[in-house]
């Protein structure tokens, strides 16, 4: 039988897929409501361990710690990543251009484990502290190429003629750059900036890598608090990173269905003047 993608085989399997990974998270949070204090038996329904969250000051300075990480991790990345993609885009030899992107691509395929020991190897050999500051490079390091390949295909679709169509009219560099090619490319942009605030955010054993000094993020101290022991403040406190980290997903949805829309009707747009023969 000839599987198609609306097929109902190919939508029981992606159901059981749906099921088996997000089965174990929705079970984690289920249990974080539970007044019985562990994971045995659900005996009754309770805000304490949520509660207890909020009231581990703690926990919260590790909170803002993570996202001041991550937002300029994310701000770095971005500005870093969107030139670095635009440079790549009008390198003129193929070679060089493949060897640009094989570069990225091997920051991307990279394991986790080796990336941050490698890091941790580069600043023990320079003499680093580790701390807030060898955090954030190592998460703007691995993010770049997040951004890369989020801005990249902006730039692919984006029409040379425009930017020829301003130079010819004595735009200087710093005009192309920022009427014209950075609004064409914002959609890629912001993509990028989700993402690599997203990676951040949720990264573990890059920052356990390279994190000293009293310095933790929150993907860290779930992790050590689990070793302790079972604690359901760990489930409340993973639930709400994980529905933070799910809208952040949505969010990034959202500007790439808004971008489509938006090339959707300036296409439309362009096809209408063109049959009509409007000149401009």
């Amino acid at each position: 039988m000839k599987l198609t993608s609306n097929s109902k085989g190919n939508n029981i399997f992606l159901f059981i897929i749906f099921v088996i990974l997000y089965l174990p998270i929705f079970y984690l949070i289920f249990y974080s409501f539970n007044a019985g204090g562990t994971m045995n038996q659900f005996t009754g329904f309770t805000w304490e361990h949520y509660q207890a969250v909020f009231e581990d000051t703690r926990l919260i300075g590790i909170v803002l710690n993570t996202l001041l990480v991550a937002m300029l991790a994310a701000l770095l990345a971005t500005f870093i990543g969107t030139f670095g993609a635009i440079y790549i885009y009008y390198v003129k030899k193929k070679q060089n251009k493949k060897l640009l992107l094989s570069l990225n691509s091997i920051l991307m395929v990279s394991p986790d484990v080796i990336i941050g020991a490698s890091l941790l190897i580069l600043f023990t050999l320079i003499g680093f502290n580790l701390g807030f500051v060898s955090v954030l490079l190592s998460h703007v390091a691995f993010s770049i190429p997040i951004v890369v390949l989020m801005v990249l295909p902006r730039l692919y679709e984006m029409k040379d003629s425009m930017i020829q169509a301003a130079e010819d009219l004595g735009a200087n560099s710093w005009q192309v750059i920022s009427r014209i090619l950075l609004p064409s490319i914002t959609p890629g942009i912001l993509s990028g900036f989700f993402m690599a605030f997203t990676y951040s955010l949720d990264d573990f054993v890059v920052t356990f890598f390279v994190t000293g000094n009293g310095f933790s993020t929150l993907a860290v101290e779930i992790y050590s608090r689990a070793r302790r022991g079972v604690s359901l403040e760990i489930n409340a406190l993973s639930a709400l990173m994980f529905i933070f980290t799910l809208a952040l997903v949505l969010g990034y949805n959202g500007i790439q269905i808004y971008g489509q829309k938006r090339r959707e009707k300036a296409a439309k747009t362009v096809h209408f003047i063109e049959s009509e023969g409007i000149s401009l």
